[in-house]
C-alpha cells in the first residue's frame, strides 16, 4: 500500500474525463486509482448514459457508481459559448484528456486536439472509438458485439448454429479500448518527460482485437488453415481444451493441453487406453472423455482434480468466486466502496497493484451530477 510519504504514481496528474458508459471511463478509473485527479465532464441535467441505468443503489446505478468513484464531476453544455472561457481554463492546467465521441464531434464542439494544443500544447489527447479516427468504418455506429463481429473474433467460438452464443465479457470494450487507453496515455506521459509536449492517441477499439487472435492470425497465413469455431485447440475442437457436463448439471473446465497433463487428466478421470492418443481418434476420443464426466457430479470431479496437475477446474457461478477463499485471501474485495446513504459493497477490481492505490478501507463515491461546480466556477472564473 502507499504509505503518507510515497505518493501514488499518478498524484498530480489532472485529467478530463468526457467519456460515458465503459471504455473510457474505465480507463479514467484506473487513473484515478493510480493518483490521478479526474474530472468527469457530464451535460447539465441529464449527465453519462450510465447514470440512467439500473439498478440502482442510492442515488446512482451501481454500475455507475462503480465506474465513476473518485472521480469529480462538472456538468456544462459544451455547445454554450460562454462555457468557451471555463473550459479553456481546465484545458490549460489539464494533463490528459479522454473522450469517445465518434469523429467530428469534439471538433464541432471546438473541442480537437489541434485546437486544445495550442492553448496546451503538452496535453494528451486520447480519443477512444469503435473503428478509429480515420478510414471507411470511421463514422459507423457499433457496439461491441459489432466490433468483435467485424474483427473475427466472434467468428471463432459462435456456439451451435442454431443457438449461437453471446460473449458475455465485452472484449472491444476492455481489451480494445480501455487497457490500450491506459497504456499509450502513460507512455505518452513518459514520451513527454523527454519533448515537453502532449500527443493525439487514436485508440480504435476494433483495432486492438486483432491482438487477441495472434494465434489464429498466424496459423491461418502460414498454414493456410483458417480457424473455424468449435475445429481448433481453443475454439472446442478437442478433448484437451473443453468444457464438459457432470451428472449434476454442472461443467468441468478442462485444459489438460500438455502431454503431461493430458497423461495425468487421462488417468484421473479413467479413460480406457484405446482412447488416450487423442491423435488417432479426435472425435472418438472428446465423445468418450464427454461420457466419463457426465457419469459423475462435479463435487466429484472437484474433490478429483483438487491439487492435481492436470489444469482442471469446476466452473464457478460469478457468486461462488466472489466468495472464493482464493481472491478473498489475496484481497481482491478488500477495497469498499460506500455511497451517500453510507452503504458499502466491494468496489470492482481494476489491474492498479495495490502498491499504487490509495487507502484499502474505503474509496470515494462517484459524484453527483456537477457536485463540483460550484469550486470549479469559482476556481476559474466562470
Amino acid at each position: 500500500m502507499t504509505s503518507s510519504n510515497s505518493p501514488q504514481p499518478l498524484s498530480g496528474i489532472k485529467v478530463l474525463d468526457f467519456t460515458t458508459l465503459l471504455p473510457g471511463p474505465m480507463a479514467a478509473l484506473i487513473l484515478a486509482e493510480s493518483g490521478a485527479e479526474v474530472l468527469k465532464i457530464e451535460r447539465p441535467g441529464v449527465g453519462e448514459e450510465m447514470r440512467h441505468y439500473q439498478p440502482k443503489w442510492g442515488r446512482d446505478p451501481v454500475s455507475f457508481a462503480l465506474l465513476n468513484r473518485g472521480k469529480k464531476s462538472l456538468a456544462i453544455d459544451l455547445k454554450d459559448r460562454q462555457s468557451a472561457k471555463l473550459m479553456e481554463s481546465l484545458i490549460g492546467e489539464a494533463d490528459v484528456l479522454i473522450e469517445q465521441f465518434r469523429p467530428g464531434v469534439m471538433e464541432r464542439l471546438g473541442l480537437s486536439y489541434e485546437a486544445l494544443s495550442r492553448i496546451n500544447p503538452k496535453l494528451i489527447y486520447c480519443s477512444v472509438t469503435g473503428y478509429g479516427a480515420t478510414g471507411p468504418k470511421a463514422d459507423v455506429a457499433g457496439h461491441d458485439l459489432n466490433y468483435i463481429g467485424d474483427t473475427g473474433l466472434l467468428s471463432l467460438n459462435l456456439g451451435p448454429a442454431e443457438n449461437p452464443v453471446v460473449p458475455p465479457v465485452l472484449a472491444a470494450d476492455l481489451a480494445g479500448g480501455t487497457y490500450p487507453a491506459v497504456v499509450n496515455i502513460l507512455l505518452a506521459l513518459l514520451l513527454r518527460e523527454k519533448t515537453g509536449l502532449g500527443t493525439h492517441l487514436d485508440i480504435a477499439m476494433t483495432d486492438n482485437m486483432f491482438m487477441l487472435m495472434t494465434w489464429a492470425i498466424g496459423q491461418g497465413l502460414i498454414a493456410g488453415e483458417w480457424p473455424e469455431s468449435g475445429k481448433e485447440l481453443l475454439t472446442g475442437g478437442t478433448a484437451r481444451y473443453q468444457i464438459y457436463p457432470a451428472s449434476d448439471g454442472r461443467f468441468v473446465a478442462a485444459a489438460p493441453i500438455e502431454q503431461k497433463f493430458w497423461e495425468r487428466f487421462c488417468e484421473l478421470i479413467e479413460l480406457p487406453e484405446p482412447f488416450r492418443d487423442d491423435k488417432q481418434d479426435p472425435d472418438a476420443t472428446l465423445a468418450e472423455v464427454r461420457r466419463m464426466i457426465a457419469q459423475r457430479p462435479s463435487d466429484e470431479w472437484r474433490r478429483i482434480f483438487y491439487r492435481e496437475d492436470c489444469c482442471c477446474s469446476i466452473v464457478q457461478t460469478l457468486r461462488e468466486a466472489l466468495a472464493d477463499s482464493h481472491f478473498l485471501e489475496r484481497g481482491l474485495f478488500d477495497y469498499v466502496l460506500e455511497n451517500e446513504e453510507g452503504d458499502s459493497i466491494p468496489a470492482t477490481v481494476v489491474c492498479v497493484c495495490p502498491q499504487f492505490r490509495d487507502s484499502p478501507t474505503v474509496n470515494a463515491s462517484a459524484p453527483a451530477l456537477g457536485a463540483h461546480n460550484d469550486g470549479i466556477l469559482k476556481k476559474h472564473g466562470g
